[in-house]
């Protein structure tokens, strides 16, 4: 599984410790992952994502998953981001071309 954020691609960066004595060790430098499950009304269920905590605050910010992907440019998203946005786009057409019952 890599190490990187399944919404923004955030992934490990590389680079150096460097020392009073001035050594250099290399060291990497991870991003904080978690795994949730983000509720996606238009999908109607839930969506487990492997994302940073930056990105979480991000999507609790702009109001859901669906309004964080809808309202975020393609080329911001990772690819397994961009297949949950079709699928987000796509279910919420649908839902919107249904007419409504009447009773």
């Amino acid at each position: 599984m890599p190490r990187a954020c399944a919404l923004t691609g955030t992934h490990v960066r590389y680079g150096r410790n460097v020392s009073h004595s001035n050594r250099k060790t290399s060291r990497t430098f991870e991003p904080n992952l978690q795994r949730v499950t983000l509720t996606s009304e238009a999908l109607g269920r839930g969506v487990s994502l492997r994302i940073t905590t930056r990105a979480l605050r991000t999507v609790q910010r702009k109001g859901g998953i669906d309004a964080y992907l809808l309202s975020t440019p393609d080329e911001k998203l990772a690819e397994e981001g961009l297949r949950l946005k079709r699928r987000v786009r796509k279910a919420a057409s649908s839902a919107s071309k249904k007419p409504a019952a009447s009773s």
